[in-house]
């Protein structure tokens, strides 16, 4: 039996070529931010 495979290939949008230096920043601190959150929850665990 002869079978057809098919390869779907994911098409990626980029809607600019690279980020903005605000961009970048903005989420580099939001990242920050999230990593605090997760890190600093303390004796609660939240």
């Amino acid at each position: 039996m002869a079978t057809a495979t098919v390869v779907r290939r994911a098409r990626v949008r980029h809607t600019a070529a690279r980020p903005s230096e605000a961009e970048r920043k903005n989420a580099a601190a939001a990242l920050q931010r999230a990593l605090d959150r997760r890190d600093n929850g303390g004796s609660t665990g939240h």
